[in-house]
């Protein structure tokens, strides 16, 4: 028995990459009262939460589900044989135990003995009746016996806290034992052992937890809090112990920094000592058990932090703290207090809504980001009810006395002894103020630019650092596309065209031992964060030194003893900042004593000797802390002729896992001084493996030598502060891709695949890193760095003045192995235009035969060829295959419109699709001819994106496949922009927006911040049109397939696995080459996961990224997919010759550009994409028949005609091993069906349940005769995405006009569910008196929303309350809303159109806005305006605090005039900094804009009865100058030149350039 029934890993599934998300929720009665009622609506809340979760292939498993309640002493006294002691005196423990009954009996044995060894009394055990009649077959097998046991309270205990503290202990001894006993860990499961709280969960659907456990029916069964959970995870397999609450927590998010996590608390082994535990801390290491979710990991670490003596608060406020370092608007104690405390443990970082109790106080908390919702309600009766939306339960609205949400980094707490909400201010002012934590820093914190400057070592000779940088493999193109651009413009270089050369492991020259780690990224499980709009959330501050004891509460100057910190702002370090820290025994009265650890060894040695090198290494750095020495720096500066470096980040990494493995590693601080630190990627991978700060000495020495050749004469202070600065910022990039907002916590988390490095040596140097294909160990590491260092000081002519030429970035002789080179791309050209097979055969040998050169991993796996092959007649004919090709998302705007509707001309006369891109299409191109005839020009895939340009409910309903691109494969992580000059008068017009206006879109969708988010957006896009196939892109990276998993059970009928190759887009050149990994394994895990879950008949899997050939075409089948996705090779087809300047509009041959001159070079014919796509099937034919398969269906997923080729004679590739890769996965015993193997199911999106359906019964006459009607009807919380399929409807028939105003009036009561109003079309008017959740309004096409509270209302003020939720207005086109209350956070987001009027908005208003007007009547969050582009807001500012809480535009990012001239002579890219979106706050209205404003509020008043438009609108004259006018600078300037053009937006024609405003101009 076991409660996991995950399959075991194989092949490339693994367990541990399971990701959750959730629906969560609580309800209590405030004064304590005890009540069966309070546990009856905890039932019901996980049942109005259902849409929140998921189900796989048996439709009666979920993913479970679980309530936490008070002990119910009375019921327990009912029902038990024994005698209870007083309430409060005894514990309980639920415990999950396994069927068989020798292991069950043992296990109690060691918890009635571990119980009885802890001093308590074990009172006796009972059986917990449960009814599994309902339980899904795949869960019954891995149901538990549940079983209680009961404590009483010993006489060790002074009082019921201590009671607990032995619990915790005891319980916490009792699961080691049983571990290390050898059960499965998951035979046996403490669900909660307590004397407060007792936790009723399982592998249950939200419905099924009060007909499973028969207690929680007992009308005796009485609590005053229920906390619910019901969870959604990406896999489907059973998992008691994962459902939720957990002891103390119910978590829904994600927390993105995990691995460090885990590893910092087992490395706090040898200091952590408290005074309350005392000896028995000893005995419950580990403290975070290996093999557990995220949530479970949490709910430890919390738990531990209260049991050492931490108050619930504080414990949650030290785990998820607000973003202090940069916030002005926090008060100077709590700063100190978030300061004094991030010494003491690093942030859990992620976002997060987490709900927790410990039975006397229950509460809430959201991450600083503000990325899950949650809302309250509080009644007059003393009831709090608290979900992840509104409407979960049916409340009298004149009991309700206040509604609101939980905010950002904010706290709400409900203290039910004391009987009262406390505040969040209050509760961090008390403990703020309970110690004078600004006095302990002022003690305690050296700021290492405080301290005397040391002098740095002088700069080398020239030729002296020319064997430096090649001993540290320096290129000339890392000079020229990588250092030199950071230097000068302040940030990392832009590329293009995406990576087309081989892996490290399969080149042939030696690579930096970083590029065999590629960077992780965000991926519908939780959201990247924006870095730079959104920077107040990002923090680059470092500490370096040893860590505080995490439990010594009251140590602080105990004894004169203080534990000192040292602090830098940003973990780059000059020369000068070395010699500080060096230096700093002398500057801090010996608090800090640092020592030099040398990361080399002689050269004499040759690659063998650096094993033993590393050996030394690591104990010098044990004997070290142990000798009192806090910080280590490790330094390759020795590195000579004589002396070889040992790779920086193996060192690094080596010494940290080394001293976490001792205990040691918190009680020291490492830097690194190192020469082979130079790009972003460099210093991500050392942070990420462990060092607090980084010297790139090398760099320096570089740059200093570069000066005179720079373009701009610059002093080298200057030089190194950009370049510092340009690494700064993609650090923050980097973190920033993975939900990571802290430099702290990235430090060590270890957020990174590897790539061809065999698992041996990952496990002992970089443990907990996966690593797939193996590949590369210490021997072929050292190897490389011996081949280095040889060029480097040896004899070689070539490189006797010269750095390497390197060919990383762009095709050069003698440089690195590419797959595009001159001669393949003249070889496709000419096959395809002369339609010749026969240069196609040519090319494609030259790209299929890996022999001499290794470029892909597929040109290492051979076909085992069928014994008799068939007749190629017999094999499904080309014209079939290629239905199954589309070519890629390039966005009209990135390509031109030549090149752009070739590709759909052409996939349109073969059957195949081709793809919007991102940026929206114009209608002439999507609707039919004049003669009722398919427009050749139509995409059929239509493309939604972050940015939601141009998506119309008429662009949805065009569509035959809507796909929302989650990561792309050229920069997964991260968001785009389209530079202003790219912007022209039709680029425009389709993105509804100004031309000469740059366009960003967010690095995550708004309206996806976990699964549960994805499937609401895959049911919005699939009620706006029932007939397209809506499918989700993802990018390769290990544990796409969990996720895939995940998006196949949120109902996706389409799922696109990119490599990390592809990608034409612009995107920093750390992205191209460090993020994701190659399609074959994001495939092949996609693939076996899929079909290990059961899901793969329900999905259809496409891949791309690098398809080139018929060979690739027939391995990604065999690998699992259904169809394919060609980028790159079409255009090179259409005429494409791989110059890699896509982003800088000046493309010789008129594919990447909007130059009208250079669009007239374009020479693409529809006829040769058609060629090379015919090309392809015929090769793909060939095969087949050869490999015996006559139709394609029959090859997908057949993994074991694969085979690795034979003899490898490359001195790296030999270590590969594709086993994984080629896993077939194992499904089912006897009586077993066999699991689909292709998509041949459709999916069920109950659109049949839709409100939607009575919508457009009762609109036919407005449908089909254009009649007005009015449609009253009442709404609930799970009547999601209202009125959208009736929009869809109206799309279809009126196209974007739609009908004329208010044809359809909606007059709707209640609470509307998620995405109320969504894509509302022209013509459709909805009046809603009650309240509405998330996403409101998003795409709002033309529609009008007015919503209100209900007219009886117990609330007093509606403009105190929230009326509508989170992200509303996302992406809206045009429209009008009206909402009497306040919105929650990102308020028109990406607004291109609408016009709003709220009574308050949360943080990030505005964000990224690109037209429309809002008018907000009260209070906004920080943030206001950040990325804002275009349109105007009016700010009711009567505070006069406004300026504020705007972001006027990243006042630290405004670039120099220097740094933008030189990224206009570099990129042509000026005046489009990432400052983008500044933004001119002006205090007089001119006379057009108060009659414009008053338009507005009279019309609110009118549809909302507003009491606050009514109390304006009376004291108009006195209240009109308390409104702030919010227009982005751009935008202004655009509009004032198209005026002066005399023509209306958008009128002009031709790119714009704007410049920024260097100031913030403050009329009044």
């Amino acid at each position: 028995m076991n409660l996991r029934a995950y399959p075991p890993a194989q092949g490339l599934y693994d367990p541990s990459n399971e990701r959750d998300s959730c629906g969560v929720g609580f309800v209590c009665h405030i004064k304590n009262a005890k009540s069966h009622r309070i546990v009856q609506q905890g039932l019901e809340i996980l049942e109005r939460l259902t849409h929140r979760g998921a189900v796989g292939a048996d439709p009666k498993a979920g993913d479970g589900a679980g309530i936490l309640v008070q002990i119910p002493d009375a019921f327990f006294r009912a029902n038990v044989d024994f005698q209870l002691p007083a309430s409060g005196h005894y514990g309980v423990g639920m415990v999950f135990l396994p069927r068989d009954e020798q292991a069950r009996n043992e296990m109690q044995d060691t918890v009635t003995r571990r119980i009885e060894e802890g001093g308590q009394t074990v009172l006796g055990w009972r059986d917990v009746p449960v009814d599994n009649s309902d339980l899904g077959e795949s869960v019954r097998p891995t149901e538990p016996v549940v079983r209680q046991v009961f404590v009483a309270c010993g006489d060790n205990c002074k009082d019921q806290d201590a009671f607990e503290r032995k619990l915790f202990v005891v319980r916490k001894r009792m699961d080691n034992e049983i571990r290390a006993a050898g059960y499965n860990k998951t035979d046996y499961y403490v669900a909660s052992m307590s004397s407060r709280t007792i936790n009723y969960k399982g592998m249950l659907l939200a419905a099924q937890v009060g007909n499973y456990y028969s207690d929680l029916r007992d009308e005796r069964f009485e609590s005053a809090l229920a906390l619910v959970h019901q969870r959604f995870s990406t896999n489907t397999f059973p998992t008691w112990d994962l459902a939720q609450p957990f002891r103390m927590i119910c978590h829904n998010g994600e927390i993105n920094t995990l691995r460090g996590n885990v590893n910092w608390m087992a490395a706090r082994r040898h200091t952590m000592e408290s005074e309350i535990l005392g000896e028995d801390l000893d005995t419950i290491w580990p403290l975070i058990p290996e093999g557990q979710s995220d949530s479970a990991c949490f709910d430890n670490a919390l738990e531990l932090l209260v049991m050492g003596g931490y108050s619930l608060a504080h414990a949650m406020m030290l785990l998820i703290p607000e973003a202090w370092s940069g916030n002005e608007l926090m008060d100077e104690k709590r700063r100190a207090f978030y300061e004094y405390h991030a010494a003491l443990m690093e942030p859990w970082d992620g976002p997060a809504a987490v709900a927790f109790t410990d039975g006397r106080q229950i509460g809430a908390t959201l991450d600083r980001n503000g990325l899950r919702p949650a809302r309250y309600l509080v009644t007059n009766d003393d009831l709090v009810v608290m979900g992840s939306e509104m409407g979960v339960l049916d409340i009298a609205e004149d009991r309700i006395v206040k509604k609101w949400r939980l905010q950002p980094g904010k706290m709400f707490l409900i203290d039910l002894e004391q009987g009262r909400i406390i505040d969040d201010a209050e509760i961090k002012a008390e403990l703020a103020n309970a110690q004078p934590y600004r006095e302990w820093l002022g003690r305690t914190q050296i700021r290492l630019d405080s301290l005397p400057t040391d002098v740095a070592p002088m700069a080398p000779e020239q030729h002296v650092l020319l064997d430096a940088q090649q001993a540290f493999g320096y290129s000339q193109e890392d000079i020229k596309f990588l250092l030199t651009p950071m230097v000068l413009s302040g940030q990392e270089a832009i590329g293009s065209m995406g990576a087309d050369n081989p892996p490290s492991v399969l080149s042939s020259r030696s690579k930096h031992l970083s590029t065999y780690f590629k960077q992780n990224f965000a991926q519908v499980t939780n959201p990247p964060i924006d870095p730079i709009r959104e920077e107040l959330v990002m923090s680059l501050v470092s500490l370096i030194g040893p860590r505080p004891n995490l439990l010594g509460l009251n140590e602080a100057g105990q004894d004169g003893t203080w534990h000192w910190r040292l602090e830098v702002t940003q973990p780059v370090l000059t020369n000068e900042d070395l010699e500080r820290v060096r230096h700093i025994q002398d500057n801090s009265g010996g608090a800090f004593r640092t020592k030099t650890l040398h990361m080399v060894y002689p050269a004499g040695e040759g690659a063998d000797g650096m094993a033993p090198a590393l050996e030394r290494l690591c104990d010098e750095a044990e004997h070290a802390v142990l000798d009192g020495h806090n910080i280590l720096i490790l330094s390759d500066r020795n590195a000579n002729a004589d002396y070889v470096p040992i790779p920086s980040l193996l060192a690094t990494s080596a010494v940290h896992h080394h001293l976490i493995r001792r205990g040691l590693r918190t009680s020291s601080g490492l830097v690194v001084e190192t020469g082979a630190a130079l790009e972003v990627h460099h210093f991500a991978t050392l942070a990420g493996y462990g060092a607090e700060a980084i010297n790139p000495y090398l760099a320096f020495d570089t740059i200093q030598s570069q000066l005179p050749r720079l373009p701009e004469k610059l002093d080298f202070d200057e030089a190194q502060s950009r370049y510092i600065k340009a690494v700064g910022k993609g650090l923050k990039k980097v973190m920033s891709k993975m939900g990571i907002s802290t430099f702290q916590s990235y430090c060590g988390a270890q957020i990174f695949d590897a790539v061809g490095l065999n698992r041996d040596f990952v496990a002992r140097y970089f443990t907990g890193t996966p690593s797939m294909v193996e590949g590369i160990g210490l021997a072929e590491v050292a190897r490389e760095a011996v081949v280095w260092h040889n060029r480097g000081y040896g004899e070689e002519q070539i490189l006797r003045k010269h750095l390497d030429v390197g060919g990383d970035y762009a095709f050069r002789l003698r440089g690195e192995d590419h797959i595009w080179t001159p001669e393949t791309i003249s070889k496709l050209q000419h096959a395809t235009r002369a339609n010749s097979a026969s240069t196609f055969a040519e090319y494609s040998r030259l790209i299929n035969e890996q022999t001499e050169r290794l470029l892909t991993f597929r040109g290492l796996m051979e076909f085992k060829w069928a014994d008799q092959p068939i007749p190629i007649e017999e094999v499904e004919p080309a014209a079939e295959i290629v239905k199954r090709f589309a070519t890629g998302a390039m966005s009209f705007g990135s390509i031109s419109y030549e090149a752009h509707s070739t590709l759909a001309k052409a996939m349109n006369s073969i059957g195949g699709k081709s793809n919007t891109g991102e940026g929206g299409e114009e209608p002439e191109r999507f609707m039919p001819l004049s003669d009722g005839s398919r427009n050749p020009e139509r995409s059929a895939i239509k493309q939604v994106a972050s940015g939601r340009f141009g998506v119309t409910v008429e662009y949805l309903v065009n569509a035959d496949d809507i796909q929302i691109k989650i990561a792309q494969g050229a920069k997964p992580g991260e968001g785009g922009q389209l530079p202003g000059h790219k912007v022209n008068a039709q680029i425009a017009r389709v993105r509804h927006s100004t031309p000469g206006v740059g366009l960003i879109s967010p690095p995550p969708h708004h309206d996806i911040y976990s699964i549960e988010d994805l499937a609401q957006l895959i049911h919005d896009l699939k009620n706006a049109n029932p007939n397209a196939r809506i499918s989700v892109k993802l990018v390769s990276e290990v544990g796409v397939g969990t996720v895939a998993a995940g998006v196949s059970k949120a109902h996706a009928d389409h799922v696109t696995i990119a490599g990390y190759d592809g990608g034409t887009g612009a995107s920093p050149l750390t992205s191209i080459k460090h993020a994701g990994s190659p399609w074959e394994i994001g495939l092949a895990e996609t693939h076996q996961t899929l079909v290990l879950n059961r899901l793969r008949g329900r999905i259809a899997v496409q891949v791309d990224g690098g398809m080139r050939t018929g060979r690739d075409v027939v391995i990604g089948a065999l690998l699992g997919a259904d169809e394919f996705g060609f980028a790159t090779a079409p255009l090179i087809v259409e005429g494409c010759i791989m110059m890699r300047k896509c982003h800088l509009n000046t493309c010789p041959v008129g594919v990447a550009t909007q130059d009208p001159e250079l669009r007239k070079k374009f020479t693409g014919q529809p006829e040769h994409v058609v060629n090379f796509f015919f090309f392809v099937a015929e090769e793909i034919r060939t095969l087949m028949a050869k490999l015996g398969y006559r139709t394609f269906n029959e090859m997908i997923g057949q993994m074991d005609r694969l085979e690795m080729r034979k003899a490898i004679n490359h001195w790296k590739a030999k270590g590969l091993d594709f086993s994984r890769i080629l896993s077939k996965p194992e499904l089912g015993g006897p009586g077993q069906p066999p699991a689909a193997q292709f998509n041949c199911e459709s999916q069920d999106h109950g659109l049949d349940k839709a409100l939607d359906h009575e919508l457009i019964r009762r609109a036919e006459p407005a449908l089909q005769r254009g009649e007005p009607v009015r449609i009253e009807i009442d709404v609930k919380n799970f009547n999601r995405t209202f009125a959208t399929m009736l929009s869809g409807r109206v799309a279809e028939r009126y196209g974007h006009a739609g009908l004329p105003d208010d044809s359809i009036y909606i007059k709707a009561r209640g609470i509307g569910g998620q995405s109320f109003g969504a894509w509302l079309a022209h013509g459709v008017t909805v009046e809603l008196e009650g309240e509405a959740n998330d996403y409101v309004g998003k795409g709002l096409s033309g529609g009008r929303l007015i919503i209100y509270p209900s007219s009886d209302s117990g609330i007093d003020k509606a403009e105190d309350n929230i009326i509508v939720g989170n992200t509303v207005l996302y992406g809206a086109v045009s429209g009008e809303v009206y909402f009497r209350g306040v919105a929650g956070e990102r308020f028109c987001v990406r607004n291109s159109g609408a016009n709003a009027v709220v009574e308050g908005v949360g943080d990030h208003g505005c964000e990224y806005m690109t037209g429309g007007i809002m008018v907000c009547l009260g209070p906004t969050g920080r943030n206001f305006a950040a990325g804002m582009s275009g349109g105007i807001a009016y700010v009711f500012d009567q505070a006069g605090d406004f300026e504020q809480r705007c972001n006027l535009s990243m006042v630290e990012l405004q670039p120099l005039a220097e740094e933008d001239d030189a990224l206009e002579a570099i990129q042509h890219e000026g005046g489009d900094l990432e400052a983008h979106g500044m933004v001119d706050v002006s205090h007089d209205l001119t006379h057009f804009d108060a009659i414009r404003l008053k338009q507005l509020i009279v019309k609110h008043l009118h549809y909302t009865n507003s009491d606050v438009a009514r109390h304006i609108l009376d004291h108009w004259a006195e209240l009109l100058p308390h409104f702030v006018k919010v227009m982005p600078v751009d935008y202004r300037n655009a509009l004032e030149q198209m005026q002066s053009h005399q023509s209306r937006p958008p009128g002009s024609s031709g790119p714009y350039s704007p410049k920024i405003k260097k100031e913030v101009v403050n009329h009044g």
